[in-house]
């Protein structure tokens, strides 16, 4: 009984031997190489974002794209469609015409990720935007865009654009880091995670943007730059008016820091980008939203 089990294990072995030296390597890959089937939007993304940025625009949601610390709710396409539009206008091509598509395609993040509602945190605030790694911004409130929004900057920019100028911000940073005296013209005022309890009063006149700038330097310095580029002569002087001399000696002394860190570091005319950004959103009323040209 022993010989013939040894007899067939034997058998066995050899026919396992015979099977693998006959499985050689197949011409066919185990990975799908076929273009996938895409819709009129999804064509027009990859003519407008991935060919000219290499921008993957994700407007359909994906878990492992999603903070799973919040509930969230997709993007409508139809809303994401005009946000892409309207983002690849306001944002993507201003950069091009202040420093070049060569700068633009080599430092926007390579994912932008779409979500439909905000996402809730414990203290009562909204998180409107995230930059991960310098690699993907993620946009939230999409659903919020209305109509209405899109006659109305400020909306838009306190939604949207705010946020992707702040963001991109950090990505620069990141690359290129600046000047840390930058955190010593107000470092004892710095609140951390309360910013949400001070008003726009008391941010202005301590010498700040807006009070997510007490947060830390960090997010200080981000929104020096994105609530400059993003407001009005008018506003902006709004601000200083509403920060008395000190407050507005303080915020110029910071805006001063954010000019020469892009002009040196990426010499970009921070005044120029900010002409481009306020001529774009005052001819957006001639981009046409419902079609893909």
């Amino acid at each position: 009984m022993k010989n013939l089990f040894i007899f067939i294990f034997a058998l066995t072995l050899i026919w396992g031997m015979t099977s693998c030296s006959d499985d050689g390597p197949s011409s066919t890959s185990i990975f799908d190489t076929s273009s996938p089937t895409r819709n009129e939007f999804e064509e027009w993304l990859l003519k407008n974002y991935t060919n000219p940025y290499n921008i993957d625009f994700k407007y359909k949601m994906e878990d492992i794209e999603s903070d799973k610390k919040y509930t969230l709710v997709p993007a409508d396409s139809a809303k994401s469609a005009k946000l892409a539009i309207i983002v690849k206008y306001l944002w993507l091509e201003s950069y091009d015409e202040a420093a070049g598509i060569d700068f633009t395609k080599s430092n926007v993040p390579r994912i932008i990720n779409l979500i439909g509602s905000p996402a809730y945190k414990s203290d009562g605030t909204i998180i409107l935007g995230t930059a991960e790694g310098g690699l993907k911004v993620t946009l939230y409130c999409v659903n919020n865009l209305t109509d209405a929004m899109l006659k109305d900057f400020n909306s838009l920019n306190e939604y949207y654009f705010h946020t992707m100028h702040h963001e991109f911000t950090h990505i620069l940073n990141q690359k290129k880091p600046y000047d840390t005296a930058f955190q010593l013209i107000t470092e004892s005022s710095y609140v951390g995670s309360d910013w949400y309890t001070e008003s726009d009063a008391v941010a202005n006149q301590s010498g700040f943007v807006t009070p997510y700038s007490m947060s830390e330097p960090f997010e200080d310095f981000a929104e020096t730059l994105s609530v400059y580029v993003t407001s009005s002569p008018t506003s902006w002087n709004a601000i200083l008016a509403n920060a008395g001399t000190t407050g507005a000696g303080i915020i110029m002394q910071k805006l001063a820091y954010v000019k020469s860190y892009m002009q040196d570091s990426w010499n970009i005319d921070l005044d120029e980008l900010r002409d481009i950004i306020q001529r774009r959103e005052n001819n957006l009323k001639t981009l046409d939203l419902e079609h893909f040209n």
